[in-house]
């Protein structure tokens, strides 16, 4: 059998992990496999025995099961960093969602609103807070549509049938995802920069290898790829 990396990694980095694949496989000989999804998901996973050689995260959720013990601390290493923004449908107007009361009007005059989960989501729970904060929660709920993972709800809104429907998640979920096209940043006072991590778990079977695909991920090599889908290195 041939060699390969099992990761479990943050929805924010698919596209990234993705694009690396043929470069890492050419390189190393070993293939990848592994799933991607919110980061609570991707740690209630971990923990739960699901078989991983490299995990990517937040920062403070890797840093946590570094001091947990179920990564290696001397093998993290960071992506960069990746805000969240709002979507619509490709070929749908842009309202104004770069301002706090544009964002309001914007979300108030949808008739369907795509995030990621509110729970294990980092973009998600994040999210559902500016909307409280908005004061607009109660009144947006019956067209609220949530996911496991941004990606998932970028694709749903790339598919609805609504009139106006907008979405709300990571830019680089926004960037990968045919059929959506990124709007604007979240207005400054609630915008959100989420660091992403990657590090070799204590359980994996070849951590040289693993830590071959945290450089590949990680390296200066793949600085202008990272760029390109989405994150600030």
């Amino acid at each position: 059998m041939s060699a390969c990396v099992r990761f479990l990694c943050a929805g924010a980095a698919q596209g990234l992990v993705k694009a690396l694949e043929p470069r890492f496989l050419a390189d190393s000989g070993a293939a990848l496999q592994g799933r991607f999804g919110a980061v609570g998901a991707m740690k209630e996973a971990l923990l739960a025995g699901e078989p991983c050689d490299v995990m990517v995260a937040t920062e403070a959720m890797i840093d946590a099961l570094c001091a947990q013990g179920h990564l290696r601390a001397d093998t993290r290493a960071t992506l960069g960093h990746v805000f969240t923004g709002m979507a619509v449908r490709a070929g749908s107007r842009h309202p104004d969602t770069a301002t706090a009361s544009g964002l309001k009007a914007a979300l108030l005059a949808a008739d369907a609103v795509y995030f990621p989960d509110a729970v294990r989501a980092t973009a998600g729970i994040h999210f559902a807070g500016v909307m409280r904060s908005l004061g607009i929660l109660e009144a947006l709920e019956p067209r609220l549509h949530t996911y496991p993972a941004g990606a998932i709800a970028m694709r749903e809104l790339a598919a609805s049938a609504a009139i106006n429907p907008l979405g709300c998640t990571q830019v680089s979920e926004i960037l990968y995802t045919p059929g959506v096209e990124l709007v604007s940043l979240l207005p400054p006072e609630y915008e959100l920069a989420t660091v992403y991590t990657a590090a070799v778990s204590v359980g994996a079977l070849q951590p040289a290898l693993a830590a071959r695909f945290v450089a590949c991920l990680t390296g200066v090599d793949s600085v202008l790829l990272r760029r390109t889908d989405g994150f600030v290195v």
